[in-house]
């Protein structure tokens, strides 16, 4: 059974079977407790992957833990509680210049767009750059598609441009004008970041992250569309909302896995992963492992929320979980505020990514 198989969460089968398995010179970990062991063993199963700068991603140990502590900082509850009205006004406002009685697609024409906006408010970035933004989203899935090293490397590149040329903006305001503002006068070890160091941070923040809410909020409109929950959700509470986002990411997870290499000898659901090996931890997989969720279909959100890996786990558990959440919800307040309806096959995004690529919507008159 190979990563091709299973990536997609309507197409993963029972984890019993394989929780870890070997294809092609790689280790993939399908179950969820497999994966959750994994995740939390940081010092067997290590990070330090890329051969790119990647902060706190590919950072292991006390260096980790550092880089970390900081970026906690600007992603705490505390910190991005406050921007969830900014956030809903901004959602509302890209659904509210959609056309009624007419398809749109719910990924690209809000998922997308509520995403770099969202994001852009938090940091501080200059509208002017939405354009540049989007296209470059829409550059990346298509290199994803591709899996062609070249264009996944211009893309990058590209990125990393966008992100110098916000730096240059932001360097001579004040810290407290905005989070791109403060991070370029932090400091750790004592010493200023590099702007190495902050460009991939940002990049960290950002580059995956709007891929990922507007995959995320495409999914969750989907899901509650055809399981009949729009009615339930609208009149919901925030705490009700938050653990039914989770649950349909569970369910249909569009972060679909996260790489690792081993740094010993280890056992795992079975089997004996040699020292310095490549290994694939499957979110989708785990999230769907029948040895953990009875009915991985099954919308069971508190019943499922102990063995929900959306996130991640471990050290390296996503820092954004809580902004993320804040925008998807956002955009999913918006849709059904407006009335919405699924009309349409949607289209599943190509592997390596999640979720869908288009999902037909018509909004209410």
């Amino acid at each position: 059974m190979g990563l091709m198989d299973v990536v997609d969460s309507r197409t993963v089968g029972d984890m019993q079977r394989c929780p870890v398995s070997h294809h092609d010179g790689t280790w993939t970990i399908w179950g969820n407790a497999e994966a959750r062991k994994a995740a939390e063993d940081s010092q067997t199963f290590s990070s330090r992957v890329s051969r790119h700068l990647s902060i706190p991603n590919a950072l292991d140990g006390e260096e980790h833990q550092r880089f970390r502590r900081l970026i906690d900082r600007y992603l705490s509850d505390a910190a991005v509680n406050p921007l969830f009205p900014d956030f809903l006004d901004i959602a509302r406002t890209v659904v509210d210049n959609l056309p009624r009685g007419e398809i749109v697609d719910a990924v690209t024409d809000v998922g997308s767009i509520v995403a770099v906006r969202c994001q852009s408010h938090w940091l501080g970035w200059s509208r002017a750059h939405e354009e540049t933004l989007l296209t470059w989203m829409d550059e990346n899935r298509a290199a994803a598609r591709s899996g062609a090293r070249s264009s996944l490397a211009a893309v990058a590149r590209r990125f990393d441009a966008i992100i110098r040329q916000i730096l240059d903006e932001h360097r001579a305001l004040p810290a407290d004008s905005s989070p791109t503002a403060a991070l370029i006068q932090e400091r750790i070890d004592q010493r200023s970041l590099r702007t190495s160091e902050i460009v991939a941070i940002l990049r960290n923040w950002t580059s995956g992250d709007l891929g990922s809410i507007a995959a995320s909020i495409g999914v969750v409109a989907y899901s509650t569309a055809t399981r009949n929950l729009a009615d339930n959700l609208y009149q919901a509470d925030d705490e009700t909302l938050d653990a039914a986002i989770d649950e349909l990411l569970r369910i249909d997870d569009p972060f679909v896995s996260n790489r690792r290499v081993t740094t010993r000898e280890v056992e795992l659901g079975g089997v004996h992963i040699p020292a310095h090996e490549r290994v694939i931890i499957n979110w989708t997989a785990a999230n769907r492992d029948r040895r953990a969720f009875d009915d991985p279909d099954a919308f069971a959100p508190q019943a499922n929320r102990e063995k929900n890996l959306v996130y991640g786990a471990g050290p390296h558990a996503c820092p954004g979980r809580r902004i993320s959440t804040l925008e998807i919800r956002a955009g999913l307040i918006a849709l059904l505020e407006a009335g919405f309806r699924v009309a349409g096959e949607p289209q599943r995004e190509a592997v390596p990514g999640g979720g869908f690529s288009y999902i037909p919507i018509v909004l209410g008159t």
